[in-house]
């Protein structure tokens, strides 16, 4: 093996957490939500391969997943930099940041969800002394960051991967619910990979005093589907 391959199969290595933990099979649940998809669904705003795409890359880009990013990234720095005070800060807002009571459950659900899985599976004195000074409860991607920056894994695979993950949960929905085949589902997927990166390199530089979002529809999706009447899923 040359030492070319020798650094990349140690780069790949030092990712291996983040693809154990944004994998479909990690204890948090994302099954369970649609982020307001169901109702998407259920009203023609979402009906086809295409329609799926640009709903989903809107959200990248200006939606919820924008901004768990730019929380994922404030959070991942202030662990990373021991700022207890920071952190603080981004858990704060973090958990208030939703604009309904589904994105709310959503987002504390997972993220109290994953704490505890990688606390118990991936030990970190630093998340230990997170859970110290923090007795309230962590929003799903806060959780991310944190645990991230704790095991020194880098800010932009981290954005990439949980930007990838959420569009992989989205789009795994949307197959159940539109119906969509699965090769429908994987060539979406593929076409999103541009506006993943562009995403996560945006989100990884939006100060946390400027995060915000337009994505109206689906804000009002998750509002709507509370009270929607047939539900596959919890948001």
């Amino acid at each position: 093996m040359s030492d070319a391959d020798g650094a990349a199969g140690a780069g790949a290595a030092d990712l291996l957490a983040l693809f154990v933990w944004l994998s479909p099979a990690y204890p948090v649940g994302a099954f369970a939500y649609s982020h307001g998809l169901e109702w998407a669904v259920e009203t023609g705003d979402v009906g086809d391969a295409a329609s799926l795409r640009g709903w989903v890359g809107d959200l990248l880009l200006h939606g919820g997943p924008f901004s768990d990013a730019v929380l994922l990234a404030h959070g991942w720095r202030a662990m990373a930099a021991g700022d207890e005070a920071g952190l603080h800060e981004v858990l704060e807002l973090a958990a208030a940041f939703a604009p309904s009571r589904e994105r709310q459950m959503e987002t504390l659900n997972q993220g109290d969800a994953f704490m505890a899985a990688t606390r118990h599976a991936w030990p970190s004195a630093a998340l230990e002394r997170m859970a110290a000074m923090w007795d309230g409860r962590v929003a799903y991607p806060v959780a991310v960051g944190a645990a991230a920056a704790a095991h020194a894994l880098p800010l932009p695979a981290t954005l990439a991967a949980f930007l990838n993950a959420v569009a992989a949960n989205l789009i795994s929905a949307a197959v159940r619910l539109v119906p969509l085949g699965q090769s429908d589902g994987n060539r979406v997927l593929a076409a999103l990979l541009p506006t993943i990166r562009l995403a996560a390199t945006e989100a990884g530089e939006v100060p946390l005093e400027r995060i915000g979002g337009a994505a109206l529809r689906s804000d009002i999706a998750s509002m709507r589907h509370e009270t929607q009447y047939t539900r596959l899923f919890r948001s």
